[in-house]
């Protein structure tokens, strides 16, 4: 669903009044998080997609570790998963979900967690994802609320998957490209996420279906300042300024740029920069934006390229609250 869809849902549905809900839906946050006690919080998520890249164990991989992913931008630890299956067993053979499970299974693993479970249902279209608790200690907690102005802003992974993914349903995609996508897309945000809490940083959110635009636009809300991005600093995946052209633009490449128009404001050019398009592309298990003091941004960066998020890169800043959000610069 768009953001303007969720953002109506949402504001119509009730509001619990928990003293131990630390983060409930109305923050839209990357997960919820309820206090078992004074050193331990439950954070949950769930997410899945059809989908979007043939290999099935491949696509397994890549929609855990998106799941995993919210838990991560919590600054927390995954430790259950639950299979959620939508998939159509009369047309397809059923060694097609096992290898989208075996996928799954892999990527929990590599995060150190379980599989406990899970729920199918019959579908006209494979659906799979991952319902995950996470554990975080409330003070060590990340959350997109709390970015400091002076912090600069670092991705942890490029931009380009939707781009990407597009093409290559359209048979327009070279092998090369799709290959580096993929292997962005199944990498954990284990390492960015351990280094942000050990660093402390004052801010963190995952990139994911509203672009770098849209989840930048709501960690500037939540924390009452203005974000600046800057498009000449973004990390792209290898061949995807080639392929991110209209020809490969989504609708949700236009519903992000539509729900963020009336919080950004562009400098130097930005606004016609071929490079724009890439903060609006859909992300399917994208980076963490994380907000860092400059004193420790440079280490933060080292551990994630040591950690494997090799593309981990400085791309803007934060400012003092402006009449605009997100503040684009070339």
């Amino acid at each position: 669903m768009s953001a303007q869809a969720i953002a109506q849902v949402v504001q119509g549905l009730p509001k619990f009044q928990d003293p131990n809900l630390l983060i409930g839906a109305e923050h839209f946050s990357d997960a919820g998080v309820y206090r078992l006690g004074d050193d331990l919080a439950m954070v949950q998520t769930v997410d899945f997609f059809p989908p979007v890249v043939d290999d099935p164990f491949v696509y397994g991989q890549i929609a855990a570790a998106n799941s995993l992913s919210d838990v991560y931008a919590m600054g927390a630890q995954p430790r259950t998963a639950l299979n959620i299956v939508g998939f159509p067993d009369k047309d397809l053979d059923l060694s097609i979900l096992n290898d989208i499970l075996r996928g799954g299974a892999e990527r929990v693993v590599a995060a150190g967690a379980v599989i406990v479970g899970g729920h199918s249902v019959r579908d006209a279209e494979i659906k799979y994802g991952l319902a995950v608790t996470g554990t975080v200690d409330p003070a060590r907690m990340l959350t997109n609320e709390r970015a400091r102005v002076g912090d600069l802003l670092i991705l942890t992974k490029a931009l380009g998957v939707g781009f990407i993914t597009t093409a290559n349903r359209g048979d327009r995609c070279p092998a090369k490209t799709l290959e580096a996508a993929c292997a962005s897309m199944i990498a954990l945000n284990a390492t960015a996420s351990e280094a942000a809490v050990e660093l402390g940083a004052s801010a963190a959110t995952d990139i994911t279906g509203y672009g770098l635009a849209g989840h930048a636009c709501e960690m500037a809300e939540a924390s009452e300042v203005t974000l600046e991005i800057s498009l000449g600093k973004l990390p792209l995946l290898p061949g995807a300024r080639e392929v991110g052209t209209a020809v490969n633009f989504t609708r949700a490449v236009f519903g992000n740029r539509e729900h963020t128009s009336e919080r950004t404001g562009f400098a130097d050019g930005a606004a016609g920069s071929d490079l724009l398009p890439f903060v609006y592309d859909p992300q399917t298990s994208g980076g963490l934006l994380v907000a860092i003091a400059p004193g420790d941004a440079g280490e933060f960066v080292q551990r994630c390229h040591g950690g494997g998020a090799g593309m981990a890169t400085v791309v803007g800043q934060v400012l003092a609250a402006s009449d605009k959000r997100l503040r684009i610069t070339l």
